[in-house]
């Protein structure tokens, strides 16, 4: 398996990243990033969509004309969605459009689409730069020294803070999308061809799913 980069404060590899025994032995599933991926799609649409129905139509209270003896179709009410101005039959209402999907199968995708970066060299762990005030050049120096596979663009970086100085100092380069790390999801690591995150993003991210010690709390 690709060893899984740790970065130094300049950018170039000083060492390695242990993985978690989930994310070690997980076997990258297809299947399961796809039903994810489009569950997560569907979520996010808005879903805010609306038609009027004839009952909601403004007016058409009075019968348009009496029933019978003007020649024309019996009508009783102007609202018909059979007029113009009337109302819309089977139009869209508000709605949501994510479904469930098992908490084992959500766990399962999120680690394969992990593993998938892992396998091909396109994730790297990186320690806190030691920048003292936001810099767009000093992380474009930090992207220059940093392995091959971090070349690939779009590149999400996966931060702890948004308003750190790290976040803000990658944020402006081209290609480069910043993320925190408790709103990333799966189609995120999907929509990223490449993927460099923050330690603390990092033991936060693999420990998801993980068997906690008898030290930990609960």
């Amino acid at each position: 398996m690709t060893p899984l980069n740790l970065l130094g404060a300049d950018g170039a590899a000083a060492g390695e990243v242990e993985l978690t025994p989930g994310i070690a032995g997980q076997v990258i599933k297809p299947h399961l990033i796809h039903e994810v991926v489009s569950n997560e799609l569907a979520a996010r649409r808005a879903g805010t969509h609306s038609t009027k129905t004839r009952s909601d139509v403004r007016g058409g209270g009075a019968k348009p004309w009496r029933q019978k003896g003007t020649g024309r179709a019996r009508a009783g009410s102007s609202r018909s969605p059979l007029w113009s101005g009337g109302g819309v039959v089977f139009g869209p209402h508000p709605r949501t459009y994510g479904g469930k999907v098992n908490r084992k199968v959500a766990l399962q995708a999120w680690r394969s689409a992990l593993k998938a970066h892992i396998e091909r060299g396109t994730v790297a762990v990186m320690e806190a730069p030691t920048w003292d005030a936001p810099s767009t050049k000093a992380a474009a120096a930090f992207l220059a020294k940093a392995p091959e596979g971090l070349a690939a663009r779009p590149l999400l970086v996966v931060v702890e803070d948004l308003d750190s100085v790290t976040a803000r100092s990658f944020r402006n380069l081209a290609g480069v999308y910043v993320l925190h790390s408790q709103e990333l999801e799966t189609v995120d690591l999907m929509a990223g061809r490449s993927l460099l995150v923050e330690r603390a993003a990092w033991d936060r991210m693999a420990g998801v799913g993980e068997p906690r010690t008898a030290g930990e709390a609960a």
